[in-house]
């Protein structure tokens, strides 16, 4: 095993920080590069019992042991990972021969249980702090408060939030329901008189676009992150002049990113721009979104690749809990869109070898 230092130096492991997580999960991501299932199956065996349980490694051990010709052990794995409602939960689900589908609400609540939700002491400070401005007051206030709710309360608050313009808050509290769920909750999809105009003009799956939008800023427009990122798309300023200057948008006294008008027609662009140079792999795109289009293709592998062992083998851990939860948004946001129905696994696709040759020269924003 740690004869692989070269698959390592490839990955820019960083072992001094949590980049690789354990040398274990390395070895399985290894293993998968190199469609070598018996060390998959051997690496998994050899994990902790809490790690082991992981959802990615169930499902890996499940496709281990299934190339090993051994059905009967991967069903009983894939079973009960199909009714968890993550990545490998839906390509479970698809290996078992179901489509991944967005559950029917299975509680809405009555107009009484959400007024009473306005009259919560904790959620009435809550939307003061968000009124002045203070999000991050805001929503410790909120998550104290909604701490020992049950999933109708959570529903109802949720629903609260919703009417209140705090998307994220209506998210982030419907996906904490046990039993009681209701998707389009979890999976809003506001500004979409707007979205539907630019999606169409860069000719973009829609689901995709909302999945990666969801991931990014939880849908608050004005946003902003650590490293500078604004907006609904979190645009970085560079990226954001640069996609204007594309787009014939003048910067004037600068551009408002946290509009969304412009928001949306700056990173739609921008998105479109990094599938074409990603020969239209949309799993390579968001990694490109998030890492950086250079790292994307420098993860790309001299052979056909599947794109979830891709995405598993992504060396950040941030960008590769990125790219899952995109892609899996996405396959949730397209049932609840009404689109064609189309699997997770034809949706992520297999990705090309890698080929210099081929490659053009980027032509990017210096960040």
């Amino acid at each position: 095993f740690f004869k692989q230092k070269t698959a390592y130096e490839i990955y820019q492991c960083d072992w001094s920080s949590d980049v690789c997580s354990s040398d274990l999960a390395w070895k399985v991501r290894i293993a998968l590069r190199q469609q070598s299932w018996p060390d998959v199956l051997a690496a998994v065996n050899a994990m902790s019992a809490k790690e082991s349980q992981e959802g990615a490694w169930r499902y890996w051990k499940a496709r281990a042991l299934k190339a090993l010709g051994r059905a009967a052990e991967a069903q009983a794995l894939l079973a009960p990972l199909a009714a968890e409602y993550s990545f490998y939960g839906q390509l479970a689900t698809e290996e078992l021969g179901g489509q991944v589908r967005a559950p029917a609400a299975a509680y809405k609540p009555p107009r009484d249980e959400v007024q009473a939700m306005a009259q919560v002491p904790g959620l009435q400070r809550a939307l003061a702090f968000y009124r002045l401005n203070l999000r991050f007051e805001g929503n410790r206030e909120w998550n104290w408060t909604i701490r020992g709710f049950d999933d109708k309360q959570l529903l109802a608050a949720a629903e609260f939030a919703r009417r209140s313009e705090l998307y994220d808050r209506a998210i982030n509290t419907a996906d904490r329901t046990r039993e009681l769920h209701d998707f389009n909750m979890r999976y809003l999809a506001p500004y979409r008189d707007v979205m539907k105009n630019y999606v169409s003009q860069q000719q973009l799956d829609e689901a995709w676009v909302y999945g990666l939008i969801r991931q990014e800023s939880r849908f608050i427009p004005d946003v902003k992150s650590s490293a500078g990122a604004v907006g609904l798309m979190q645009l970085m300023p560079a990226t954001a002049r640069w996609a204007a200057k594309k787009v014939g948008l003048k910067d004037g006294a600068g551009l408002q990113t946290t509009n969304v008008d412009t928001n949306l027609n700056l990173g739609t662009w921008y998105l479109r721009h990094v599938l074409d140079s990603l020969d239209s792999y949309p799993v390579l795109a968001s990694a490109a979104y998030n890492a950086g289009p250079g790292r994307a293709r420098a993860w790309r592998a001299s052979e056909p690749m599947d794109a979830a062992i891709y995405a598993e083998s992504i060396p950040f851990n941030e960008t590769r809990d990125y790219v899952k939860k995109v892609m899996s948004n996405a396959s949730y946001y397209s049932h609840l869109f009404g689109h064609t129905l189309k699997s997770l696994k034809e949706r992520i696709g297999v990705i090309a070898p890698r080929s210099r040759a081929q490659e053009k020269p980027l032509d990017e924003p210096a960040n």
